[in-house]
């Protein structure tokens, strides 16, 4: 059942796979049927562009009177259905007057029927016919001869180059071709036309002999149209590069945006929101993937979860043998007066009393983990900030005397927070820094348009830059200005970084600009009152 699942996971991205292909596919056929269409009738109208510039240049050149009996020649030596019209009277639509206005053909097939405007008139030309043959070629480069012959020798390169040529290259020899057999050189002087066929590039030429003149005309080769022009290749080819493109797109945009959502989801389960879980809509690769995302994230948050309780089971099951144990010490220092087993029971409390504010601080970093996870457990009321550090100051000012606890000048500002675990926070940094400072310890409050900003200062040797990543560790210790002597058990600094990831806030290290030693800064955000 299992390899079925994972095998039918795969359908919805082939089928979205094989609907494109489809797409192209068509598209790529109709676009080869209308290139193959367009290639057709450019081909049709090259084609007929010789005889139909031919009759219409020399219909121009008559007079009107004159013209029924030139169109009857043109119609018997052609073999055509030859009209001639008002172009104002003719059936055309806009686009079809507007190519006839700029000198071009109109050519529809079965049956035929050209059509092309008279040179400076209004008259057009039309020519029907059930199918080009051998006769339309023929007659074409006769017509065409004797037109030339009638010319001076001088203006016949003239006449030629007004002519639209279109697929009949035409060129006036002196010589005749090599490679004539007499039968054909006999057919030209008679008045003939001959076809040649050049078999390697399948194209046709056409000769013909002036009449009484040695001069021949040639007209060719003719080209067949085989080959799609440059064109016609290049739309096709950026159509279906945009085609492809698209749906590329498309599929990636909708990778991309799940891909997104479970990069969101990881943020927040690395910003401490174990509760996180992917959206899963599929049972594609992504599905599969956003299944064993949730699946990880709830095995972390139940071994966190295990983790903490075991840590508040176990510190509150402390509490109850180091009560006995003071509760013994102290009936014992009641029954005895003896100064030396004085001096051991009260060194025996005050070790007591290291272990009793040990297991408060274990229990307080076991609760912050569970409370502020995402922040949203805080019970937040107005902090006013100075007021707060002037608290801390007066708590720890008789516990270290030898030091001056300064509160730097500054604005009276109010922060949306939970009291209890900031000034906590406040006092955890204040602490550490009366430990290690020399004689001073300053707190200053900044007002920033979306947060607040709190620095704790001393004149300490400070921390080196490659262990300050280390000290938000718990019961994370410095070799010298960390060292066990100098009090402390490590879960200060990570209690402060929990109580700030619970404020959606944070907590960094620099060294102070004043003072040289150290200075932590914590950083918290805004919010809205009424969130």
């Amino acid at each position: 059942m299992r390899r079925v699942l994972s095998n039918g996971s795969f359908l919805r991205f082939y089928l979205l796979l094989g609907v494109a292909l489809l797409v192209v596919f068509v598209i790529a056929l109709a676009g080869r049927s209308f290139i193959e269409q367009v290639r057709r009738e450019d081909y049709r109208e090259q084609l007929a562009a010789l005889p139909m510039s031919l009759m219409t240049q020399q219909l121009a050149d008559q007079p009107a009177g004159q013209r029924n009996a030139l169109l009857a020649r043109f119609s018997e030596q052609l073999e055509l259905q030859l009209t001639l019209q008002p172009i104002n009277e003719a059936d055309l639509g806009y686009f079809e007057r507007s190519r006839l206005e700029q000198g071009k053909i109109l050519v529809a097939e079965r049956p035929w029927l050209l059509q092309q405007r008279l040179p400076g008139d209004t008259w057009l030309l039309q020519a029907r016919l059930e199918e080009w043959s051998e006769h339309q070629w023929h007659g074409s480069i006769s017509l065409l001869g004797d037109w030339l012959a009638a010319a001076p020798e001088n203006e016949r390169e003239n006449r030629i180059a007004q002519l639209r040529q279109g697929s009949w290259p035409l060129q006036l020899l002196s010589t005749l071709p090599a490679g004539l057999s007499p039968q054909q050189q006999a057919q030209l002087e008679s008045g003939g036309v001959i076809t040649q066929l050049v078999s390697d590039k399948l194209s046709i030429t056409l000769l013909y002999q002036l009449p009484g003149e040695s001069q021949w005309l040639q007209a060719g080769p003719i080209s067949r149209g085989d080959t799609l022009p440059p064109n016609l290749h290049l739309p096709l080819l950026v159509g279906l590069m945009i085609v492809l493109s698209l749906i590329i797109y498309l599929i990636m945009r909708s990778i991309e945006a799940r891909m997104a959502r479970l990069e969101l989801a990881a943020t927040r389960i690395a910003s401490g929101r174990l509760e996180t879980r992917v959206k899963v809509e599929s049972g594609d690769f992504l599905g599969r993937l956003g299944m064993a995302f949730n699946g990880m994230a709830n095995q972390v948050q139940s071994l966190l979860r295990g983790q903490q309780e075991m840590i508040r089971a176990v510190s509150h099951e402390l509490r109850t043998p180091v009560a006995r144990i003071r509760f013994a010490v102290q009936m014992v220092e009641d029954m005895t007066d003896q100064p030396a087993i004085r001096r051991q029971l009260q060194g025996i409390d005050a070790d007591i009393a290291e272990l009793d504010e040990l297991v408060d601080e274990i229990l307080t970093y076991a609760r912050l983990g569970g409370e502020t996870v995402n922040g949203a457990e805080l019970e937040t009321s107005l902090v006013e900030c100075r007021a707060m550090a002037e608290r801390v100051i007066d708590t720890l000012s008789p516990l270290h005397k030898e030091l001056t606890l300064t509160l730097a000048a500054g604005p009276e500002i109010e922060l949306l927070a939970e009291p209890r675990y900031l000034q906590r926070a406040l006092q955890n940094l204040v602490g550490n820094a009366c430990r290690h400072a020399k004689s001073q310890v300053v707190i200053q409050l900044w007002d920033e348009p979306n947060l607040v900003r709190i620095d704790v200062e001393d004149d300490g040797p400070g921390i080196p830059p490659e262990a300050r990543a280390d000290i938000f560790k718990p019961f994370a210790r410095l070799d010298d200005s960390r060292a066990r002597s100098s009090g402390g058990y490590g879960l200060g600094l990570s209690i402060v970084q929990k109580i700030m990831a619970g404020h959606g806030g944070s907590v960094t290290i620099d060294t102070s600009p004043t003072l040289c030693g150290a200075r932590f800064t914590l950083l918290v955000p805004r919010r809205d009152p009424l969130a």
